[in-house]
């Protein structure tokens, strides 16, 4: 059976979401999410990170490659275009979006306003600025794309929705989506009536 280390609220959220859009058992291990100091990987899970997940001797961390992963072994053909459909080449670039461009300024907003908390300290301010400016610039991209869009494939919910809506839903908590993003908050109001989501969000909590 599938084991997912996760974290209320954190990027696990993503992968407890996609296990319950499709279905799948699996075992929860509930982890408290430590401050990741005096080492990067402090969380207590088998890499030190959330999410990670085991599966029958394979051992995986990352959400981006376990959304994968569980969609390839255990999908039956949901919520991913093969590979080699015209739907492929967009999927696999909104997966990646969410973590590699649209979180790096939240995450870095958590960091010091969650775990550092030293917002007053000498050129934080400065730097949080320009986080929120590189998340906004990633909403906006977000905005334009969802133009005509009920999600990021067209008319059909699929793994690249899970992968950016968790991504929305951190950057709705930052104050972030604003009056200039209506299809984003559009949306992010479609996601959250998803029931796999509700459930996702308050499980473990």
């Amino acid at each position: 059976m599938l084991k997912l280390y996760h974290s209320p609220l954190s990027r696990s959220v993503r992968i407890l979401w996609l296990l319950e859009e499709l279905g799948l058992p699996y075992e929860l291990e509930t982890v408290a999410l430590e401050p990741p100091a005096p080492t990067p990987f402090a969380q207590k899970t088998p890499f030190g990170k959330v999410p990670a997940l085991e599966d029958d001797g394979v051992a995986m961390f990352e959400s981006g490659a376990i959304l994968e992963y569980v969609l390839e072994t255990y999908g039956e053909g949901r919520l991913a275009p093969p590979p080699g459909s015209p739907l492929r080449a967009r999927f696999l670039q909104w997966v990646h979006f969410a973590d590699s461009t649209a979180f790096i300024g939240l995450g870095n907003i958590a960091w010091h306003t969650r775990f550092a908390q030293d917002t007053e300290a000498e050129g934080v301010a400065s730097a949080l600025c320009d986080y929120r400016t590189w998340a906004s610039a990633a909403l906006d991209l977000l905005e334009r794309e969802l133009e005509g869009n009920d999600f990021l494939l067209g008319a059909e919910f699929s793994g690249a929705d899970v992968m950016v809506g968790y991504t929305v839903l951190a950057a709705k908590s930052f104050g972030l989506v604003c009056e200039r993003h209506p299809n984003v908050d559009r949306y992010l109001a479609r996601l959250t009536e998803r029931p796999a989501l509700r459930r996702a969000l308050t499980s473990g909590a």
